[in-house]
């Protein structure tokens, strides 16, 4: 059975800031408290997945990581997250617009939440993309060249991750290759000129700035 979100009052609750409301929530699995704190919140929903969802995610790994929560509470937070990013965010057919394939990658890395938000961002603009999931470089750069992939959107948290991106363009440049490359995960906000250092053509800081590049990319090369 689902534990209550928040044990105290009515005022602490207005008091307590989104993020921690949303963490008891998850971890009580109280699928109708998030709905409440998404509503309360007055975001909507891609800024509440940014801006809530993404920090209270964190926290609740991070506590898995000092021994103070279960494995199966960081599972099933990432599971309810999903239900609720599906369902507020939804998606839309194909768009006949975006006729370039492209493709979206985690590159050795096994943190997801920022995929699954482009995922849904794409989604939701209804352009149509093939996910690789977590794939090493070498598997990457094969399905880039197997797909005829256009533009390759590349998620990663870990700056080890983050620095295999040089090692992508390297491999597909010598195989004469056209493939944009766009990068997104904490090591490129932190350091806003390393994609430019691992080759990539552009960077975004959040889920919702892909479109944007996406649209930069089209200009390029219109």
């Amino acid at each position: 059975m689902a534990t209550s979100c928040y044990s105290g009052d009515a005022a602490d609750y207005h008091d307590a800031s989104p993020v921690l409301l949303l963490e008891s929530a998850l971890v009580g699995m109280d699928r109708l408290a998030i709905q409440r704190i998404h509503a309360d919140s007055g975001l909507s929903p891609l800024s509440f997945c940014e801006q809530v969802i993404a920090p209270a995610l964190a926290v609740i790994g991070e506590k898995w990581d000092r021994g103070e929560l279960a494995l199966s509470h960081v599972y099933m937070s990432g599971r309810l997250c999903e239900e609720f990013m599906e369902e507020v965010l939804g998606g839309r057919s194909g768009s006949a617009q975006e006729r370039r394939r492209v493709a979206l990658a985690v590159l050795e890395d096994y943190h997801l939440l920022g995929k699954r938000l482009v995922g849904f961002v794409l989604k939701g603009a209804g352009i149509p993309y093939l996910d690789y999931g977590t794939v090493n470089v070498q598997e990457l750069v094969r399905r880039v060249q197997r797909d005829g992939v256009r533009v390759l959107l590349i998620s990663a948290l870990m700056l080890p991750s983050a620095l295999k991106v040089r090692e992508v363009r390297d491999a597909l440049d010598r195989l004469g290759i056209t493939c944009r490359i766009v990068v997104g995960g904490a090591p490129f906000r932190l350091d806003p000129a390393l994609h430019r250092e691992v080759g990539a053509d552009l960077s975004c800081d959040t889920a919702s700035q892909v479109l944007p590049a996406l649209a930069q990319l089209r200009e390029g090369e219109s």
